[in-house]
């Protein structure tokens, strides 16, 4: 039988998909297990400079949880379901950029995972809420945290409150979507951004992430201070040194990732 997670590689983009285009790509224990093992695997491969994520078929990205896990489970036994490391939160902090290729129905637990995301490019067909409280459930993924800091609580409320789908143009429109591309585009507009990321200084990409993250959990004081002692520490790479010395001599940066 096919995995329920593929992965592949272009150049330095690794590709993975949730491959259960039957259930709309649902997440389930075993969607869980091999992201983790797969994003394991590619933070440390150094020919990986980006990641993809997306979903099989042309109908869903990830179209929620696998709700039939939930049917007779305890407080007890859903708590120990969500044991860290958690999918979301390992996605969240991962050290090289990930990009959420939205190609369809985008639910749940699937919108918190492209939120968990650093960026999220969306085919203009797809569907993207948090329908939990129509289960009489709340968001667990992290929506209900992480989609307040990206659209405000006004929005994140209406959204987790009502639990509408919204379209792909409302999303970008309130920054719960990055880019919105016609969906017989999707893949080659998304790759198209994922190489232009891959192809810079792997050490200087994961130094900026961190420095954008921080901003998320960091006064804009502290966040000012972090951001220049990173700044410093690029004095250290060589990758610095490569990068001054190619846009002097008006060439083009041959990054060794140190």
């Amino acid at each position: 039988m096919a995995k329920a997670v593929l992965l592949e590689r272009e150049g330095r983009v690794a590709i993975l998909t949730v491959n259960r285009p039957d259930k709309l790509n649902a997440l389930n224990n075993e969607v869980r297990d091999l992201t983790l093992e797969y994003l394991a695997e590619v933070e440390n491969d150094d020919s990986v400079g980006v990641v993809v994520v997306t979903g099989a078929g042309d109908k869903a990205f990830i179209a929620g949880a696998d709700i039939k896990e939930f049917e007779g489970r305890s407080p007890f036994d859903q708590r120990e379901a969500m044991r860290f490391p958690r999918v979301f939160d390992v996605m969240a902090n991962f050290p090289k950029p990930v990009i959420a290729m939205i190609n369809g129905f985008c639910l749940g637990g699937g919108c918190e995972l492209s939120m968990s995301c650093d960026i999220r490019v969306a085919s203009d067909r797809a569907r993207i809420g948090q329908p939990e409280i129509n289960l009489g459930l709340i968001p667990g993924g992290g929506g209900t945290q992480r989609l307040p800091r990206l659209v405000g609580v006004g929005q994140a409320m209406k959204l987790i409150l009502t639990g509408d789908m919204i379209g792909a143009e409302e999303a970008q429109r309130i920054g719960l979507v990055d880019d919105v591309v016609p969906h017989d585009e999707l893949r080659t507009k998304t790759l198209e951004l994922a190489n232009k990321i891959a192809s810079k200084s792997p050490v200087t990409l994961r130094v900026a992430k961190e420095a954008i993250r921080a901003s998320e959990r960091m006064s804009i004081e502290d966040g000012i201070v972090y951001e220049r002692d990173l700044f410093c520490l690029c004095f250290s790479t060589e990758d610095k040194a490569e990068g001054v010395d190619a846009f002097l001599g008006k060439r083009k940066a041959e990054w060794q990732g140190r």
